[in-house]
């Protein structure tokens, strides 16, 4: 891994750290990259049970580094960084283990639209979340429109984008935004104890229940129908008799059942 995309496991719970402090953790293409990467190595770990993601230093995130995308092209703009930055925040937004969002400093733009990526969120009171795009000419373009009306309710995505409203952390509790305010410094403390929580819960149950809270949302969908069909099928005597059959290039003997 790259020294600033960081990921660390402790027992049932690994930690992935934005560390570009000096950049108040703002992404670059090689970010992206690194972070997809990361997500990889997640779903891979079979023995991990929770995730939390956090940044170094003062900020959470300050989203997209304009020197990283300023001077696109704008089909360049579109396509390699836009739609793949989507990509990759879809791809967070549906590990199969929850993501707790340890929000330890300001969340802005791309910043708030990977909080939004995660199942909860921890904010230290002190912070700021806002979507200031429009006042760069821009429009949110990692979910800010879509994953976040759909998890914040359209309203609240109104006022950010439109308006431009920062909003402090109690106000983002009480919008539903994040999930649990406490005092500056705490956030990363208390999110280890939320995921040490998840880790003594049923794995698969909570495995099976955030794939069907996918659906409610109507996000990653057939995936989540296709992902959960094909778990309980495996588990029958019908799978394994099928693939012995094709090895032993006969036909297969099913049952019909569920056992």
């Amino acid at each position: 891994m790259s020294e600033r995309i960081t990921l660390a496991v402790e027992n049932a719970v690994a930690t992935l750290t934005v560390d570009r402090p000096d950049k108040l953790n703002a992404f670059d293409l090689d970010m992206l990259r690194e972070l997809a990467g990361a997500c990889d190595r997640l779903d891979a770990l079979l023995t991990i049970r929770a995730v939390i993601l956090t940044g170094a230093g003062k900020a959470f995130s300050a989203g997209g580094d304009i020197k990283a995308w300023g001077a696109m092209s704008p089909v360049a703009f579109g396509f390699e960084w836009v739609r793949f930055g989507h990509r990759v925040f879809d791809r967070l937004a549906g590990l199969r283990l929850p993501v707790i969002a340890a929000l330890n400093g300001h969340a802005l733009g791309g910043g708030l639209e990977l909080a939004g990526a995660a199942d909860i969120r921890i904010a230290e009171r002190h912070i700021k979340i806002g979507l200031p795009e429009t006042g760069l000419g821009m429009v949110p373009g990692w979910s800010g429109t879509q994953r976040l009306a759909r998890r914040f309710g359209t309203q609240v995505v109104r006022r950010m984008v439109l308006g431009g409203e920062m909003l402090t952390a109690d106000e983002a509790l009480s919008l539903g935004v994040v999930d649990h305010v406490v005092d500056t410094g705490a956030a990363l403390a208390f999110a280890q104890d939320y995921a040490a929580g998840i880790a003594r819960r049923g794995g698969a149950a909570v495995q099976a229940a955030k794939l069907l809270l996918a659906l409610a949302e109507g996000e990653g969908g057939e995936g989540a129908a296709e992902t959960l069909a094909s778990i309980l099928v495996a588990k029958t005597a019908d799978r394994s008799e099928g693939v012995a059959a094709f090895a032993e290039k006969r036909q297969p003997d099913f049952k019909g059942d569920w056992s």
